[in-house]
């Protein structure tokens, strides 16, 4: 009786001196950005400590597929702080009975993937820790380097794209140090003159017929074009439809696409990092033919956005961001007067 005694005891110690780092959904609602911020960057931090794999790159990983649960339908939104998602065969093993399986044993014999990353002898697939070490486990196969990370990425998502999305998050993570990128900015100054309607899907005509993916910012030439989120530059040169563009991709997955401009920033090259404000260009005419056409219609940003979903990319209307953005900097401006 005593020695039960001594177990129960022992088992009540150990439980009490692990750290207690999942919370529920609605403790989670209780919390503010920062405090989410902190949490899931204990999580990067402690997973990053037991296998070597950086903070960054699972933050890239799980900024990723934060971005697909909220493109995709057949996705559940994430109850903890981790979005990494491992559907059921994947986890317990594609021939494993047993579907809902937690031990780490029998996983690992039906082939599934699953690791008890908290060390409460459970591989729990809604356990951030467990997802986290579980994906972590994944990448450090293949080893710790760049290169390695992008190989292991393949191997996982068997998607160019998705790669190099998810590669530069982890570049945008490794500049700023921080986990909350999320603001944004208007993409042209206030104190400039500017006007704008809510152009998207309009019929356009030159180069066959189409719809207006964007919406159309005039103002003058040389207007100083700004980007509107963290973010890398995934192109930038001559489109014939756009003219000089450069192309974004923020955290979101979102891409931002820039066209009609006058010229470049200097130094804002393809896979340059920026942040919300600064400027990559300026307002111009250029498109609608060959490398270098100017004035085929007044001077105007055309912006647009398109949502990665990890299979397709897909247009939709950036007005209503565009207005929250402005309405946000107007606010700001009275704010320091």
């Amino acid at each position: 009786m005593r020695f039960k005694k001594t177990i129960v005891l022992a088992l009540i110690v150990v439980f009490v001196s692990l750290p207690f780092v999942t919370y529920a959904a609605d403790q989670k609602a209780d919390l503010t950005s920062e405090q989410i911020y902190e949490k899931r960057m204990d999580l990067y931090k402690k997973v990053e400590t037991l296998t070597g794999v950086t903070w960054e790159y699972l933050a890239a990983v799980d900024t990723y597929e934060r971005g697909l649960r909220r493109a995709l339908n057949n996705r559940p939104k994430e109850e903890g702080f981790i979005s990494i998602y491992f559907n059921e065969d994947e986890w317990a093993g594609e021939f494993n009975p047993d579907k809902a399986d937690t031990n780490p044993l029998s996983i690992q014999m039906f082939g599934g993937v699953g690791l008890d990353g908290d060390g409460d002898g459970v591989a729990d697939r809604f356990n951030d820790e467990d997802v986290l070490y579980t994906l972590a486990h994944q990448i450090e196969q293949y080893g710790l380097n760049e290169e390695d990370f992008r190989i292991a990425l393949w191997e996982k998502y068997k998607r160019d794209q998705s790669v190099r999305i998810i590669h530069g998050h982890a570049l945008v993570y490794e500049k700023f140090g921080q986990l909350n990128l999320n603001d944004h900015a208007f993409p042209m100054p206030l104190n400039y003159n500017y006007s704008y309607n809510n152009t998207w899907g309009d019929r356009r005509g030159w180069g066959g017929r189409r719809i207006h993916e964007g919406t159309d910012i005039f103002a003058g030439y040389n207007v100083p074009i700004r980007a509107t989120a963290y973010g890398r530059v995934e192109i930038k040169g001559w489109n014939k439809y756009g003219g000089w563009r450069i192309g974004i991709r923020d955290l979101d997955n979102i891409y931002h696409y820039y066209a009609h401009l006058s010229g470049f920033e200097k130094g804002i090259e393809e896979g340059s990092i920026v942040a919300p404000g600064d400027v990559i260009g300026y307002c111009g005419s250029s498109g609608y033919g060959k490398p270098g056409t100017q004035g085929k219609f007044p001077p105007h940003l055309h912006y647009g956005m398109y949502r990665d979903n990890g299979r397709i990319e897909w247009s939709f209307d950036p007005y209503p961001s565009l207005k929250q953005w402005e309405r946000k900097a107007y606010q700001d401006r009275k704010k320091k007067k």
